[in-house]
């Protein structure tokens, strides 16, 4: 394993780890996941120039799509759970007061 695979490896590794263990907040997990996505995005734009295939060019930009709409919809979370909830810690939300 060549020390750029291992970066990403780890960055992605520390990202789910983080997104495991510290959860107190809906920020820090929306953090971790955009840590992820960005791991992956670098690991795949990386795989694509190291295959020199032009059929997957398109790839990370898929992924780079997604990862942004994902972006949006964890603020757009956030913004409704501090509005409703007046904070975003994870502990006072309960999923059968719906």
């Amino acid at each position: 394993m060549t020390p750029v695979h291992f970066s990403f490896s780890a960055a992605f590794i520390l990202s789910l780890m983080g997104l495991a263990f510290h959860r107190t907040h809906l920020l820090s997990a929306l953090l971790c996941l955009e840590g992820m996505m960005l791991s992956l995005f670098m690991a795949l734009s990386l795989w694509t120039l190291q295959t020199e295939v032009t059929n997957f060019s398109a790839a990370p930009l898929l992924l780079l799509a997604f990862s942004a709409c994902e972006a949006s919809t964890g603020l757009a979370l956030l913004v409704a759970t501090a509005r409703t909830h007046g904070t975003d810690r994870l502990q006072s939300l309960n999923l059968l007061q719906c």
